[in-house]
């Protein structure tokens, strides 16, 4: 049994719903769907569950969330009972008497809901036996915000419990409910989420994951032209790539996948006869090459601190720490030596006056000699699990840089050795990342050749 989910560009029109139906009757493995809200049909195009968010403020934009569904609806000639009932959900949700939180969350869900039941519509006029269900009806609880909800334990019970209806099951992802029955989203592009606790909870051989791309590739193609597609890549490879900027797959949704050891297979909507990619567990997995991928990203910054006898001073690590959590931050890395440390962080948690009163409270608490704040920072992410079976690779990374004349102001190995964190100039990462690709993905003719 497989579980199939489906991105917003694969559900944005009536075009998509028909490829997606395809893929789905296509093999009878595909047993349970999982839907996300339509996406951009254009460039200049709003996103359903953006068109939500502005709902639950002003209902005005209700009319142009029907139109959506209501082109997909007209494309295969669906009853108007359909419509009907998306409107009339919508008309309840704008007359509820609940907390601001809790009416945005009820509001964002739908998207994803009215795409299931809509699917489902669409799956049996095509003579396909297809049930909608509820993520209540599941059982899927969740814990945490009405904006970030966490799967409770309670919930993999209950799918093992659940007894799965006939024919294709078709559920809405990105929510689920509360013990005490309200809904409560997962954080944004939550679907591939879903996905993965239903692969888990149901033991499906494969989770397969549509998106609009033809898999991950060795690079971002924004910034290598045309880099070699991954066939086969590890749960934790993945996990590293994720972390240094690549958006293809949602990296929360790889937890479940993990615990169930559910192999992911993504691929295209678009091109469903492609292989895609297959992110497998590390147990058994031989790499074929030193280096499986390389990205970069630059939404980081570093706070350097110096100070003579530094490493000889008991609990001022601590001292960091605790600032840290007053300030409600996480840190990235923290690479040290003698008498200096680096704190690296992400700049999406911070802004302008939390930087200027951090660094205000260091400078009281910890005394350094010298602190700078380095808002031009960017980490470069080398990921291969075939890394650490090769020697002087750091070597043979560092080299392309230094032609290139790109200063790397830190290198972190983690233990695992299936990874090396570089620290640039954020004008100098695409640089690097291209540097480092051509040395370890494009043949040496071919190189002098260009």
């Amino acid at each position: 049994m497989r579980v199939v989910k489906f991105g917003g560009t694969s559900l944005s029109t009536g075009e998509q719903f028909e490829r997606v139906s395809q893929i789905m009757q296509a093999n009878p493995e595909r047993q349970v769907v999982v839907t996300s809200a339509p996406g951009k049909r254009f460039k200049q195009d709003i996103k359903v569950t953006d068109l939500l968010i502005q709902a639950a403020k002003n209902c005005d934009v209700l009319p142009d969330i029907v139109a959506r569904y209501q082109a997909i609806a007209n494309y295969f000639n669906l009853d108007q009972s359909v419509i009907d009932w998306i409107e009339s959900q919508l008309d309840q949700l704008s007359r509820e008497m609940v907390s601001r939180s809790q009416h945005l969350a009820n509001f964002k869900a739908q998207g994803e809901r009215f795409s299931a039941y809509l699917l489902t519509a669409v799956l049996k006029s095509q003579g396909t036996d297809a049930t909608f269900v509820e993520p209540a009806t599941l059982g899927l609880v969740v814990s945490g915000e009405s904006d970030d909800a966490q799967i409770d334990p309670v919930t993999y019970r209950n799918l093992a419990a659940f007894q799965r209806p006939r024919g294709i099951m078709v559920v809405p992802g990105f929510y689920a409910t509360t013990a005490a029955g309200d809904i409560a989203t997962f954080s944004r592009g939550g679907s591939d989420i879903t996905g993965a606790i239903l692969a888990k909870g149901f033991g499906a051989e494969r989770y397969e994951n549509f998106t609009d791309v033809d898999g991950v590739y060795a690079a971002d193609p924004r910034v290598v032209n045309q880099p070699q597609p991954i066939a086969t890549m590890t749960y934790r490879e993945l996990r590293e790539l994720s972390y240094g900027g690549f958006g293809v797959f949602h990296d929360e949704a790889i937890i479940p996948a993990i615990e169930g050891q559910i192999p992911i297979n993504l691929k295209n909507t678009n091109a469903p006869q492609l292989p895609g990619t297959m992110i497998v567990p590390e147990a058994g997995f031989e790499a074929r090459h030193a280096i499986t991928g390389i990205v970069s990203a630059d939404h980081f910054s570093a706070i350097y601190l110096h100070r003579y006898l530094l490493n000889k001073e008991t609990g001022l690590t601590l001292k960091l720490l605790e600032l840290l959590y007053h300030y409600h931050l996480s840190y990235e890395h923290m690479p040290s030596g003698i008498d200096d440390l680096t704190l690296i962080l992400d700049d999406t948690q911070l802004d302008a006056a939390t930087k200027t009163a951090l660094c205000a409270d260091i400078k009281r608490v910890l005394q350094p000699d010298v602190l700078e704040w380095i808002d031009d920072y960017a980490i470069i992410m080398v990921v291969g699990e075939g890394m650490a079976a090769h020697t002087s690779l750091i070597q043979t990374i560092l080299q392309p840089l230094a032609a290139e004349h790109i200063h790397v102001s830190m290198i972190n190995q983690g233990a695992s050795q299936i990874s090396l964190m570089l620290g640039t100039d954020q004008k100098d990462a695409a640089r690097a990342v291209q540097a480092i690709y051509r040395t370890f993905f494009i043949p040496v003719n071919q190189r002098l050749e260009a």
